[in-house]
């Protein structure tokens, strides 16, 4: 039995994800909980005193969103490490936000079951960072975010209180649907202590389809052909590299994975409809096929540029060709790199150059009209100091500001996420 492609790893040549930020002092306190009683003392300590507290993980995505600030308090949250429930014929399971995905579906795989995200640092990312930041990776196109698959979550609040929202299984799901609200909060309203996911099946194999496309407009082609098929790729991910040098690479890849018979047929029929749309086709398989989506991922948050921009953005799958155009146009003097959900609209660029250079190329990204929701995930010290991580939307921030007033009255927690 082959093994499915992990396009999550990432290798030990990645740089500290926090690089670039701005050292700060140590914290007051550090709150290292066990238990989720544990987690809310900490934040009614924290209310009570009014000291700002930041919720921590692994500390993989300190360098997203908003720059850090030098907060009271720490939560660290890698004590609460369990999965406390595997309803393995349900396909549900229940997990400590400390726990790690590698380490979560490890436990699960001894049921042939697994949690379906690959974000990026996936191997020490804990389950509540994950969610916290609905992060994600090439999974997203069969599986979903982080929101997608949360059916059941307890929180802990600054006033001490424990909640729970939703239910251990699909069909007793009920109550507030507060997993998904808190999904993409980055910590700015309430402490993830536990979550319960859906699950799947792990596939029995995979075999991965890399093209090597001329234009924006042949990928464009084959994200339509193959949407508007019979298909059901595990993964569908463009790549697009353009910078001064004149020298893009493009490259779509398509991942299948199931039975050994479905995917030999659902790669046979890929093959004949990309046919006269890509300039070359290569099937991998075995050890070929896990490098080529190790590298498809690393090549974002690696490189000679350590003050290289990373940010989020949005297209529609159908202007994917305008989209890819306005990539070419914002790297006029820099060199950018888009990794993506083809299908989706949803994916990463990295933005290379002086700070200068990363401003101009953010402004003319959220003025084009064919990409949207450009938010910055790391970025250097000056850069934040010129460019807003999120886009000025004032309905998202008094919906933020009134959250907060719900969530954390004491105005204690320190965020990273929209305000």
């Amino acid at each position: 039995m082959e093994t499915i492609p992990d396009p999550s790893a990432v290798p030990e040549t990645l740089p500290d994800p926090s690089a670039g930020r701005e050292t700060l002092p140590d914290p007051l306190w550090t709150a290292a909980p066990a238990t989720a009683e544990e987690v809310a003392a900490a934040l009614r300590r924290a209310a009570d005193a009014r000291q700002p507290i930041q919720i921590r993980g692994a500390g993989t995505k300190r360098s997203w969103g908003r720059p850090d600030q030098a907060p009271a308090a720490v939560l660290d949250m890698r004590g609460l490490n369990r999965v406390l429930a595997h309803e393995h014929g349900d396909m549900t399971a229940t997990v400590e936000a400390g726990a790690t995905l590698r380490e979560v579906n490890r436990a699960l795989a001894r049921h042939g079951q697994w949690l379906p995200l690959d974000p990026p640092f996936a191997d020490t990312a804990t389950i509540g960072g994950i969610l916290a930041t609905n992060d994600s990776g090439p999974l997203r196109h069969r599986y979903g975010t982080p929101r997608d698959l949360v059916i059941g979550i307890r929180l802990a609040t600054t006033d001490g209180v424990l909640s729970k929202a939703g239910g251990q299984v699909v069909k007793n799901v009920a109550g507030y649907d507060l997993g998904k609200l808190m999904a993409g909060s980055f910590g700015g309203l309430a402490a993830i202590v536990s979550a319960t996911f859906k699950l799947s099946p792990i596939p029995q194999t995979s075999k991965t389809l890399r093209l090597d496309v001329d234009s924006a407009a042949a990928a464009a082609r084959i994200v339509t052909t193959v949407m508007a098929s019979h298909l059901e790729p595990l993964g569908f991910e463009i790549a697009w590299r353009a910078g001064r040098d004149e020298h893009e690479r493009r490259e779509v890849l398509l991942c299948f994975a199931s039975l050994d018979a479905v995917v030999d047929a659902q790669v046979a029929q890929a093959d004949a409809l990309v046919k006269g749309l890509a300039t070359r086709v290569d099937t991998l398989s075995s050890e070929r096929e896990p490098a080529v989506w190790r590298e498809h991922a690393d090549q974002i948050w690696t490189g000679a540029d350590r003050d290289a921009a990373v940010v989020r953005v949005s297209w529609l799958p159908a202007n994917i060709d305008a989209a890819l155009a306005a990539v070419k146009a914002c790297a006029a003097n820099v060199d950018a790199i888009l990794i993506g959900r083809a299908a989706i609209g949803a994916g990463l660029i990295r933005i290379g150059g002086n700070v200068d250079a990363q401003v101009r190329a953010i402004d003319a990204l959220r003025t084009s009209t064919a990409i949207g929701n450009v938010t910055i995930v790391r970025g250097s010290p000056s850069l934040h100091a010129r460019v807003d991580v999120w886009p000025a939307d004032a309905g998202r921030a008094r919906l933020f500001t009134s959250l907060q007033q719900a969530f954390d009255p004491a105005h204690v927690l320190v965020g990273q996420g929209p305000r």
